[in-house]
């Protein structure tokens, strides 16, 4: 499944002028960086991906429409999958997108010269 688009899009304009922004294909969707670090994309699979906070990720779950995100089997802690159930109106999928660019803030920049 390809990502989608147009949640892409909604991202993009959420995120525009936002300073140290890039967009990366990760994980089969559109991934956000913010100086080198994934804030949130627009997954592969359907839905959004949001980098955050391991200590307040596990708060945010309710196993329906938020939910750890998996890869290779594995529980990647600090990673949601939030269904698009749950970011249908801008409030909604902005809040998402402003945790994920804060937590991805509050990490060092990577340096230039290491980035894929």
């Amino acid at each position: 499944m390809a990502y989608d688009h147009e949640l892409a899009d909604r991202i993009r304009e959420l995120v525009a002028g936002t300073e140290g922004v890039t967009e990366q294909r990760m994980f089969g969707g559109l991934a956000f960086l913010i100086n080198g670090n994934m804030s949130v994309a627009a997954s592969g699979q359907g839905g959004l991906l949001v980098r955050m906070s391991p200590d307040n990720a596990a708060d945010l779950v309710d196993d329906e429409r938020v939910r750890p995100m998996v890869m290779r089997g594995r529980e990647m802690r600090g990673w949601l999958k939030v269904d698009t159930a749950a970011i249908k109106s801008e409030r909604q999928l902005g809040d998402w997108v402003n945790r994920g660019v804060a937590y991805a803030r509050s990490l060092p920049a990577k340096d230039k010269s290491t980035r894929r």
